[in-house]
């Protein structure tokens, strides 16, 4: 066993705070990852206060990770020590399923191996990002790219890939014009990959404070939902509606915006059902769909993407010891538009 130091929850009520935990020895397929950041998602705090459900305490969440490998297993050849890699939201699968099989990990039918919140398969809890190093499996880590510097690389792990899968999914591209609804951590990479997708891509937020950077970002156009009417003067306007926000939304009034045959996606995760009318899908022939992160085939294009077209996320990177306070900001909608912890604070 490894003991590194780490940054967690002793219970869903207490602040995080130093601790350590132990790591797996590097098996024969294993690598072993020196974190250098790690992003802070808001699925972190869901999940340390319990909001979605019991965990296992004490739970070392995070699961933007990215560093270099310093120790590689004999069987291992994907990887060699001093690689600049990463590591997002899954560590094993059971690789024998139908999903698994097809690529689909994130949706094995035996259910992925989180990175943290989870049971890894030496029968331990899983740990995540906001530790010094982690222990994976050869085949979920990725390579990242030179040109993506660190800091800016561990937003992508799952951010990046939550929003870039269901854009591939459904065909953002040249003609089509794509709704993104929240500009948070999530939509601003939303944004960004669709604008380098071709797509036409117009912000649904709440207010007006984001409109500045959702044209910067490239977006044609911004419309400030919050106003009476808003939606209404956008029927039938997208092809593709990706929502991002985990706050419940008159869904009607959003699925009213697609065109005949359009696609609305939840990738945000908003812990109330959101009750939807069957006949503002049936008019139209519309879908309504969710996207859970990527496959480790897709993550991996969705970094050599973002490297090629030079995209990055915003950040604000902060020491360990602001990590709660980022998390009251995060509540608050105080950060544009991710925060990045520096792991040499640990």
């Amino acid at each position: 066993m490894l003991t590194v130091k780490a940054y967690g929850a002793t219970s869903a009520t207490a602040p995080l705070a130093p601790l350590t935990i132990d790591r797996r020895d590097v098996g024969p397929a294993d690598v072993l990852i020196a974190i250098r950041y790690a992003g802070i998602c808001h699925s972190d705090i869901h999940t340390v206060r319990e909001e979605w459900g019991p965990i296992t305490f004490p739970q070392v969440v995070g699961h933007e990770i990215v560093g270099e490998v310093v120790e590689v297993g004999s069987e291992v050849r994907k990887h060699a020590v001093g690689d600049r890699v990463g590591v997002g939201c899954m560590v094993d699968s059971c690789r024998e399923c139908e999903q698994c099989l097809a690529g689909n990990e994130q949706y094995c039918l035996e259910g992925n191996i989180g990175t943290y919140d989870a049971i890894g398969r030496d029968g331990e809890p899983t740990q995540g990002g906001y530790s010094t190093h982690i222990v994976v499996d050869q085949d979920f880590v990725l390579k990242v790219p030179d040109a993506i510097p660190y800091a800016d690389a561990a937003p992508l792990l799952c951010a990046g890939i939550t929003t870039y899968s269901p854009l591939a999914r459904w065909g953002a591209g040249p003609g089509t014009k794509v709704a993104v609804v929240g500009l948070g951590g999530l939509g601003h990479m939303a944004v960004k990959i669709a604008v380098a997708m071709g797509a036409e891509v117009t912000v649904l937020s709440r207010t007006d404070a984001k409109k500045d950077d959702a044209l910067a970002f490239g977006a044609v156009r911004h419309v400030a939902t919050g106003e009476e009417g808003a939606l209404k003067g956008l029927r039938g306007a997208f092809d593709l509606i990706i929502n991002s926000v985990s706050a419940p939304l008159d869904m009607d009034a959003y699925l009213a915006t697609l065109k005949p045959q359009g696609t609305l996606v939840n990738v945000g995760a908003p812990p109330e059902p959101l009750p939807v009318q069957v006949f503002s899908l049936i008019q139209g022939g519309k879908s309504f769909a969710g996207s859970n992160i990527g496959s480790i085939r897709e993550t991996q294009e969705m970094l050599d993407f973002c490297a090629e077209h030079g995209i990055a996320p915003e950040t604000e990177l902060i020491a360990a010891d602001g990590i709660n306070d980022a998390y009251e900001r995060v509540l608050a909608g105080d950060v544009r538009y991710r925060f990045v912890i520096d792991t040499e604070t640990l």
